[in-house]
């Protein structure tokens, strides 16, 4: 059975990717500030919480031991979302998480997968490939760049398997409430006349959370391989479309009030995500069944 290491199980994506390391049969070890807090979310499954705290981060000790020697690290945690604008993801975000996993490496832990950002990319434009250097503009995606240079050094040195997992816009059930989709669910819930959005021409990339867990759980368990990852649907959508589209499956009305909210300035207007790459592996593995 293998035993994976999963930091950030109780946020929206977490929960998810348990579930669906359970289903490939695999025994979780959560690291979790409050063990209590976890077994409300998932209680009852084959999941061991132990308590860890990455603000106070030990660095004389053990953590791969500490965690049970897992085979595989999944890390999805980071702090403080949506602020993507805010210097604690550079100050203080940054040395604790390459502190923690570093820790990891270098006592033992040889496949690891780390969640990364679209926003990496910067404001580049049209399809994004795993192979174009990335200008990230925002503390977020350059902490979350830095931390992927760190632990690539750290890898090569230990012989160790990263894969870097670059997510796009990834939504459904559980989401933050501020977010896009549980803005809308409400507005038509609560059977709103208009709902304000951004003039919605801005073209994006969307995935289902339940897709998004298990493209990264299917390439967590993979062995012998490393190097980033879109995780995406590949198929360019504007915001407007999508927004309509959720509403005529819905079953409901109502009018969109758009150009209400201005467009990001850290992100580009059009682009979206190669999957050629991910597909490779979500295509090896199936015909491995």
């Amino acid at each position: 059975m293998m035993k994976v290491l999963v930091t950030g199980i109780t946020g929206f994506l977490g929960k998810y990717v348990a579930e669906c390391l359970l289903q490939n049969g695999c025994e979780i070890i959560a690291a979790v500030r409050n063990p209590a807090i976890g077994e409300k979310y998932l209680h009852g499954r084959n999941i061991e919480w132990k308590h860890f705290d990455l603000s106070n981060i030990q660095n004389n000790q053990n953590y791969y031991a500490y965690f049970g020697k897992p085979d595989v690290l999944i890390h999805l945690a980071w702090e403080g979302l949506p602020n993507y604008k805010a210097t604690f993801h550079i100050s203080e975000n940054l040395p604790r998480h390459t502190s923690f996993i570093s820790n990891l490496i270098e006592h033992g832990l040889r496949n690891l997968t780390v969640t990364g950002t679209c926003l990496e990319y910067g404001l580049q434009e049209g399809e994004l490939t795993e192979s174009m250097n990335v200008t990230p503009v925002v503390p977020y995606a350059v902490a979350k760049n830095e931390l992927r240079k760190a632990l690539e050094k750290e890898c090569e040195i230990y012989s160790a398997d990263l894969k870097w997992l670059r997510l796009f816009y990834m939504w459904g059930a559980g989401q933050a409430s501020g977010s896009l989709i549980p803005q809308l669910q409400a507005a038509l819930d609560d059977s709103k006349e208009f709902f304000p959005m951004s003039g919605g021409e801005q073209v994006r990339d969307f995935l289902p959370v339940e897709t998004m867990a298990d493209y990264i759980v299917q390439i967590a368990l993979k062995e012998n391989v490393a190097g980033c990852f879109n995780c995406c649907s590949g198929k360019p959508v504007t915001v407007k479309q999508f927004v309509e589209n959720y509403i005529e499956k819905s079953g409901k009305n109502i009018k969109l009030q758009l150009g209400e909210y201005p467009y990001p300035d850290y992100e580009p207007m059009s682009f979206w995500g190669s999957v050629k790459k991910l597909n490779s592996i979500i295509n090896e593995n199936r015909s491995d069944k």
